[in-house]
């Protein structure tokens, strides 16, 4: 393999030494960010939690002005990497992947007004000074607590099944899991630690954010009260970052919707009282 950007020697001197015609020199594929893209991908971001409906199209129009023009290619390319699209339905979502089962949903309908009843997941993308990471974080449906969470620099399901696990062995197991139909949530590695615990597995309907709406919504309060407001070099930053604001979500942040008590005190008194041996 012939390496560009030699100080010295040119590509045409090489291919010589080589025995090789300059034609069968190529230059690989262009790969990482190109400048601008991690501040276009925040742009991406905060609009994505306002209008989680918008496709790229949608996006190119909301992010170009009269100085410049966002291309459709661009936004699309940048969502892929991102991990994020549209919620409108699309034309073959039936269509599934014949080694992951996808699961009904279960909570339609049904009150879930107790502790370890149901809990849900969900990935999002972290936005830093430098680069991107992605966070999952496992919350218990009625009381709004964080159970577990996790870091990771890829979208891989093995941090989705570290968190699962922590969660498992800390706080019991739900009777319900819900989650989206990702393909970490969907994996074998995933539904079987589900399935093992006896718990019953529920996923989002295709294009419904709303179906795991208190997951969609701690990512807003999150990255608006917190993640917006600062910028992060590391993930070893980020990751102190994010330990101090969950300890102060479930702890100290009063909730409206839980008549201004704290995720932690409502989980905690919801939880039947083991009884003295």
């Amino acid at each position: 393999m012939i390496a560009a950007g030699h100080p010295e020697v040119s590509i045409e001197r090489r291919c010589e030494l080589l025995g090789l015609p300059r034609s069968t020199y190529y230059r690989g594929p262009a790969t990482g960010l190109r400048d601008g893209d991690l501040e276009l991908m925040r742009r991406i971001d905060e609009l994505y939690l306002e209008q989680p409906w918008a496709g790229s199209r949608t996006m190119a129009t909301l992010l170009s002005s009269s100085d410049e023009v966002v291309g459709r290619k661009r936004i699309s390319r940048l969502m892929r990497l991102m991990g994020i699209e549209s919620v409108a339905p699309k034309p073959g979502t039936s269509k599934r992947h014949p080694q992951h089962q996808v699961y009904p949903y279960l909570l339609r309908g049904l009150t879930i007004d107790r502790p370890n009843h149901v809990w849900a997941a969900d990935i999002t993308y972290i936005p830093m000074a430098k680069g991107f990471m992605y966070l999952v974080a496992i919350m218990d449906w009625s009381t709004r607590k964080v159970l577990s969470w996790r870091l990771s620099n890829t979208l891989d399901s093995r941090f989705c099944v570290e968190a699962l696990n922590e969660a498992l062995n800390r706080f019991g197991t739900p009777e319900i899991f819900n989650t989206d139909q990702g393909c970490q949530f969907t994996s074998e590695a995933f539904t079987s630690v589900l399935t093992a615990n006896g718990i019953r597995i529920s996923m989002d309907g295709k294009g419904r954010c709303l179906d795991n709406v208190f997951v969609e919504r701690l990512w807003r309060t999150l990255k608006y009260e917190r993640l917006y407001l600062k910028s992060f070099d590391s993930g070893i930053e980020l990751s102190r970052e994010l330990t101090s604001w969950f300890s102060w979500y479930n702890s100290v942040r009063p909730h409206q919707s839980l008549k201004k008590r704290t995720p932690d005190q409502v989980y905690f008194a919801g939880l039947p009282e083991k009884k003295a041996a």
